[in-house]
């Protein structure tokens, strides 16, 4: 590859960018899908809650299929990569505190490289 000078980035527009997925299968797929198991209110309680905690340069985003549907549901934290399966408003309470308040982590509810979708 040629010696081509490349532009520095522009700064981040947010300091964190949440992307909850909403993806909806019908109902009975064997891969099942986040909106079924709940994703959608648990977006909605997030958003609200990190406006209510001041989160400043934080985004919570509604996605498409993340392709984690069998975990579900599932959300991602960029620019760190960071996967949660948060079940209940509880679980959304613990990762802002600790993940995009306190720069922590929730192990708990992490999903992992050994989390894999099964193949077939």
């Amino acid at each position: 590859m040629p010696d081509v000078p490349v532009p520095s980035d522009p700064p981040p527009y947010f300091r964190a960018h949440v992307f909850v997925c909403c993806n909806r299968r019908p109902d009975g797929h064997r891969r099942g899908s986040c909106a079924a198991r709940g994703s959608e209110k648990l977006r909605d309680y997030m958003k609200a809650r990190a406006k209510e905690l001041g989160l400043e340069g934080v985004r919570v985003n509604q996605a498409g299929c993340l392709d984690r549907c069998e975990f579900g549901p599932t959300l991602v934290i960029y620019p760190e990569g960071v996967w949660y399966r948060p079940e209940t408003p509880a679980d959304v309470d613990e990762i802002l505190a600790a993940h995009l308040q306190a720069g922590g982590r929730v192990p708990r509810l992490m999903l992992t490289e050994k989390d894999v979708v099964p193949k077939g």
